[in-house]
């Protein structure tokens, strides 16, 4: 272990989330909630992909997260984010970060997609109003 408390952030569309990494006994909070409590289950999962990525480092670390911004989605993959940079630079394991870069690389790399602005003359981003010749 190489330093003692590390933060990091993760992003994802308007979603932004700031984790802190410290020596611990196991325990991940979403928002100062645990997050075996987190709904729903499926965002649960996604933010738990690192954790399991890094079984032997799972029960040495406390992590605190904080997330806001976005729908539960998002949320999730920028929370995934963060608690995955946050172990690898917590932890100094270069073996950690390939396993994380050969499982998917938006765990460690923000994810740049956002929604497309809208224009005028339209209702979206693409759509105009009809043009009529007659």
């Amino acid at each position: 272990m190489a330093k003692k408390v590390v933060n990091t952030s993760g992003k994802r569309k308007t979603a932004m989330a700031k984790a802190t990494v410290q020596k611990g006994i196991g325990r991940i909070r979403i928002n100062k909630q645990p997050v075996e409590l987190y709904q729903p289950e499926i965002a649960r999962w996604k933010m738990m992909e690192p954790l399991k990525l890094a079984n032997e480092y799972q029960d040495t670390v406390d992590i605190d997260v904080s997330v806001h911004g976005g729908g539960f989605m998002s949320q999730a993959s920028a929370v995934r984010t963060a608690i995955a940079r946050g172990l690898v630079v917590f932890t100094g394991d270069p073996n950690l970060k390939i396993t994380f870069l050969n499982y998917d690389r938006g765990l460690l790399v923000n994810d740049a997609r956002i929604k497309e602005s809208k224009k005028p003359l339209g209702r979206g981003a693409r759509k105009k109003r009809q043009k009529s010749y007659r």
